[in-house]
């Protein structure tokens, strides 16, 4: 029969602080994310509503008027950059700094270009074709063929006042959205739809023409680790 040694009790609680050490170590690394949004009211206001539950440090939002300033989605590539370069000459390092943006009216290769610029320069992405309600609405359902973001608004009142038991009227002002959809959505099952919608248009680069696609999912997938 094997012998077992024993052990007394100051190892042993000497091992018990090492496991917890090794535990602990295994948590996500707090990392600092820059987020640029195209838009001042619906993709601010959501990504707020994520920041409360996030540790402090974690998430600093920047809001741009793109297209009340003239900036295009290109522009908006390339203000990232230069808005990560002020956070960083205060001493803030920035770990990863995400252009917000929508499809919508841009010209095609517009659209298309900012993507690519962003590539290549290193700034994350988390676009909407044709709008980031596109996101709110995979937390209640699947969307396969082309939609109008004039569409939106309508499918989305319907499914939260289905499930508010409640008529409920959307106003992109709302400061509201991202608890409602925490309480009412599926933000697992939304992750799992927008795979679906990104996997159909694999290996083509001619983003302008992925409707309905929303990569909006990446994003988030990195900030859930972090929420407290």
């Amino acid at each position: 029969m094997a012998r077992v040694a024993k052990i007394d009790n100051a190892d042993k609680k000497r091992f018990e602080r090492q496991e917890t050490k090794r535990k602990q170590d295994t948590r996500p690394k707090r990392r600092f994310y820059l987020i640029v949004c195209e838009g001042i009211k619906t993709e601010p206001h959501y990504f707020n509503g994520l920041k409360r539950k996030l540790p402090p440090h974690v998430l600093e939002l920047v809001d741009l008027d793109a297209q009340g300033t003239g900036l295009n989605t290109l522009g908006l590539v390339k203000k990232s950059l230069s808005i990560k370069e002020e956070f960083e000459n205060q001493g803030r390092v920035v770990d990863e700094v995400w252009a917000v943006f929508d499809r919508d009216s841009f010209p095609n290769h517009h659209f298309d270009n900012a993507i690519a610029k962003a590539n290549e320069l290193n700034v994350y992405c988390a676009w909407s074709n044709e709008a980031f309600e596109l996101w709110f609405l995979l937390h209640f359902q699947d969307f396969q063929n082309a939609m109008r973001r004039q569409n939106y608004r309508s499918k989305l009142e319907r499914e939260l006042s289905q499930r508010m038991g409640t008529p409920f009227s959307y106003e992109k002002n709302s400061e509201s959205v991202f608890d409602l959809l925490s309480k009412h959505g599926d933000e697992e099952q939304a992750i799992k739809r927008a795979k679906k919608l990104v996997a159909q248009f694999i290996g083509r680069t001619d983003y302008a023409n992925h409707n309905p696609c929303t990569t909006v999912y990446t994003l988030i997938e990195k900030l859930r680790p972090q929420i407290r």
